[in-house]
């Protein structure tokens, strides 16, 4: 049986906006479909669920390591594979439009291994039930690493446009070739970009380098940066926001709708 799910996956250097983006992709996405699609944040810095305006009681981080300290207490009759199942599907925030997974804080001390074995198996077999997954992932993307089927169908590396920003992205797209990833199409996305940046040497020669796929930008947003401000969900901005117009344009050219 062929797999239709669409694996998005979102990396970068902590404060360039991989969030915001992978935010903004989310919104698109769901404006242009018509299934659930199911998001999950992988950074341990977890912001998605606030810029996408649901409330995240729960992480699969906490419950592993709540499992690690009651695994004694398993009701009976119910296999300890069972129970992480029941536990993990609870840890799930559900809307209208997508479900939103949070992996929450790092590992702590001790063995993981069992656990993490059923949280691979449970996260592979839920992906077979969306249609599109965008995972919002930190700059050492541990999480993807951990993955055991779907390869990712687009690969975005987010950005700033500072010349550690550009240092850092190229050094996640070695580590995803090192962690022998399979990506079909990486890309290059400069955030925050103001305006008499767009042609800079630097960006061209990012684009002529043969790294990516393709090399995008998004414009400094004064409509994003009110917005986020007055504490309003991202996933709220409107279509006159310039980072939301830009955001569509590259899900269009990079075939992700």
């Amino acid at each position: 049986m062929i797999n239709l799910t669409k694996i998005i996956a979102v990396a970068g250097k902590g404060g360039v906006g991989k969030s915001t983006f992978s935010t903004l992709l989310i919104k698109t996405i769901i404006e242009k479909v018509d299934n659930i699609i199911l998001a999950v944040d992988a950074d341990s810095n977890a912001t998605l669920g606030q810029m996408l305006g649901v409330n995240v009681e729960q992480s699969i981080g906490g419950l592993r390591e709540e499992f690690l300290k009651e695994k004694d207490s398993i009701p009976q009759g119910m296999s300890k594979h069972e129970y992480v199942q029941y536990e993990l599907q609870l840890a799930k925030t559900e809307s209208d439009k997508f479900d939103l997974i949070t992996m929450g804080r790092p590992e702590g001390p001790g063995c993981y291994c069992a656990i993490n074995n059923i949280l691979r198996t449970y996260m592979d077999a839920l992906a077979d039930k969306y249609q599109y997954i965008v995972i919002d992932n930190e700059a050492g993307m541990e999480h993807l690493s951990r993955r055991t089927t779907n390869a990712m169908d687009k690969f975005f590396i987010v950005s700033d446009f500072t010349p550690i920003g550009f240092e850092t992205a190229e050094r996640i797209a070695i580590l995803a070739k090192e962690m022998e990833l399979e990506i079909k199409d990486m890309y290059l996305v400069i955030n925050r970009v103001q305006r008499e940046s767009m042609e800079h040497p630097r960006i061209k020669e990012l684009r002529d380098s043969g790294k990516y796929r393709a090399v995008f930008t998004i414009p400094n947003d004064e409509i994003l940066i009110n917005h986020a401000f007055e504490g309003k969900p991202l996933i709220e901005l409107p279509s006159s926001s310039a980072a939301v117009t830009m955001v569509g344009k590259i899900c269009r050219e990079a075939e992700v709708i």
